[in-house]
């Protein structure tokens, strides 16, 4: 079965399920891997509904790794981390990066100045917004991110469109820079599930984005960015066939400065 890299835990405070209860549901679905990446501090607010403390974050680390110890020879448990791109702060998550061991990171823009625009009690800041400049921030900020070479996996790359909204231009040019840029790093991107749960009802990153993905060379990760254990691997069907109608043949797995590849045609079948 195919790994997934995105799991958060109650620890973000908008989840529900400890690191072992999230653990113990993905060994009932049969999973022999997966990663906890809950959310780094966010830093630029300070809202323990958005991610844990700075003093949480070594809890955060024990617990995962006294769970990958507790199940070692039944799964393999990765530590990440899910961390923000954000100009302004990105000093203090550096060091919090450095200081701890996780297997990967991945990166994601969930702000734009002050604004945490997937934020469901954010909403009313879309009102009268020129949502094609909304786009063009956004994906600045997503390549920018990239551009650190600080993070191992693009998370959820068009999450802009969580709630509907869409722009009036044509995104594939931006999608192919930052996918050039990914591939210059030797990053990943992940088909994120979670979109089906939400508004726009469809995979982050759309279709378009993973035909150019596939073309430029980025390898593919999977991640159901669970807040719930029903939600580990979900729709992860839907997600290999969005990748085999791309043109892929592989799916990439995530390990401390190692990179595997489980053919897709197994992971079809499994």
């Amino acid at each position: 079965m195919v790994p997934d890299y995105h799991i958060h835990t109650d620890m973000c405070g908008h989840a529900c399920g400890s690191v072992e209860e999230m653990v113990e549901a993905a060994l009932e679905k049969g999973f022999a891997e997966i990663g906890i990446a809950d959310h780094l501090p966010c830093i630029y607010v300070d809202d323990p509904a958005l991610s844990m403390s700075t003093s949480e974050i070594e809890s955060y680390v024990e617990e995962v790794l006294r769970s990958r110890e507790k199940h070692k020879g039944e799964i393999t448990v990765r530590l990440g981390i899910e961390a923000d791109y954000h100009e302004q702060t990105m000093g203090e998550r550096v060091k919090m990066l450095e200081s701890y061991p996780f297997d990967y990171v991945i990166g994601s823009v969930h702000a734009l100045g002050d604004w945490t625009f997937d934020d469901p009690r954010q909403l009313k800041r879309f009102d009268g917004l020129d949502i094609d400049q909304f786009y063009r921030q956004y994906f600045e900020c997503v390549l920018e991110m990239v551009e650190t070479g600080l993070y191992d996996v693009i998370a959820h790359p068009d999450l802009a469109k969580k709630f509907g909204h869409r722009p009036s231009f044509d995104l594939a040019p931006l999608y192919r820079r930052i996918l050039q840029e990914a591939k210059k790093r030797g990053m990943c991107y992940e088909v994120n599930t979670s979109g089906l749960r939400w508004p726009v009802g469809e995979m982050y990153p759309e279709a378009r984005f993973v035909r150019i993905a596939h073309e430029v060379g980025v390898p593919a990760v999977l991640g159901s960015d669970a807040h719930a254990p029903d939600d580990i691997g979900k729709d992860f069907d839907k997600a290999l066939e969005l990748l085999r109608e791309a043109g892929y043949t592989e799916v990439a797995m995530l390990g401390k400065g190692e990179r595997g590849f489980i053919p897709l045609c197994e992971a079809l079948t499994s």
